[in-house]
């Protein structure tokens, strides 16, 4: 039920976001969401991708520091205070999310969220309770 997010340390300059970006399109991998958080030397850029395996050989070889981390796809419902339920869910056992992100595409009649928790095995299982719905990793990649 988890899925692997790749992370990638960039400069913060002018190209650094496009040259990565067209590594992996010519690397024939397709990026299914991100998100770039930065500061005034560098920035992280978090990917799910749909060839983790061949992003991190494309990346690495043209000189890029790369990692890996694991993060969950959870379907919210997309409606006023859907997020607000599942994240007090959450917050009731204490669980912390590091981060977050939303997909653009939709599943179904929900929006798709990644989360970074502090406690993801926990995190799943009360999500499970909770009856919210956590996307598979193939599927996440496949979208």
């Amino acid at each position: 039920m988890k899925v692997e997010q790749i992370s990638i340390f960039l400069e913060n300059k002018s190209g650094r976001l496009a040259e990565v970006t067209r590594l992996l399109g010519d690397g024939g991998v397709n990026i299914r969401a991100l998100t770039l958080a930065d500061t005034t030397d560098f920035g992280i850029l978090r990917l799910i991708v749909s060839d983790k395996a061949r992003a991190l050989e494309v990346l690495k070889k043209a000189g890029f520091t790369v990692g890996t981390t694991e993060v969950v796809a959870v379907e919210v419902p997309d409606r006023p205070g859907g997020l607000s339920g599942i994240l007090d869910s959450l917050g009731e056992e204490g669980i912390n999310v590091e981060y977050m992100y939303a997909f653009v595409e939709k599943s179904g009649d929900d929006a798709v969220v990644i989360f970074r928790f502090d406690e993801p095995d926990k995190a799943i299982a009360i999500l499970r309770r909770s009856g919210v719905a956590i996307m598979a990793a193939e599927k996440v990649y496949a979208l």
